[in-house]
């Protein structure tokens, strides 16, 4: 009993892990899978589109990379900072509300907890995202910008 208790502890730990770690691709998870079945709907078959869904969620995750990088204005960055904290919230969400929903009985708390774990996955996932913008550039102080 006591190894059942500490695997699923384990088991626990690693999805919250794996939920926190991919929280950023998301977005681009959710563009290649509508890349794919629009490709698969028009009839590209089943290797067409599972190419067509890796291309467009490559091309998602490029273009935002390239916008946080090189894009000047702060409001275009922070657009597409939230453009894909909004999906690792959702996401953030329902696998809370999946854990929560095993563990409590009362509705009202499944949903405050959940909104708990949406509010942490999404904060990650912004925290993860902004950090892989470059620093201001050096040597220049508030005055002289």
């Amino acid at each position: 009993m006591i190894i059942a208790i500490l695997g699923s502890i384990t088991a626990i730990a690693v999805l919250c892990w794996l939920l926190f770690t991919l929280a950023i691709y998301a977005l681009p998870a959710l563009g290649g899978v509508a890349a794919g079945m629009w490709a698969y709907q028009t009839g590209a078959g089943l290797p067409g589109s599972v190419l067509v869904g890796l291309v467009g969620a490559g091309l998602v995750f490029g273009l935002a990379q390239f916008l946080i990088l090189f894009a000047r204005p702060m409001w275009l960055k922070l657009a597409v900072a939230l453009a894909f904290v909004a999906p690792a919230a959702v996401a953030g969400f329902h696998a809370t509300h999946g854990i929560v929903k095993h563990l409590m009985p009362s509705e009202t708390w499944q949903t405050v907890f959940s909104v708990i774990g949406a509010v942490a996955v999404g904060i990650t996932a912004f925290v993860r995202l902004t950090s892989m913008a470059p620093p201001g550039p050096t040597g220049q102080t508030p005055a002289s910008i």
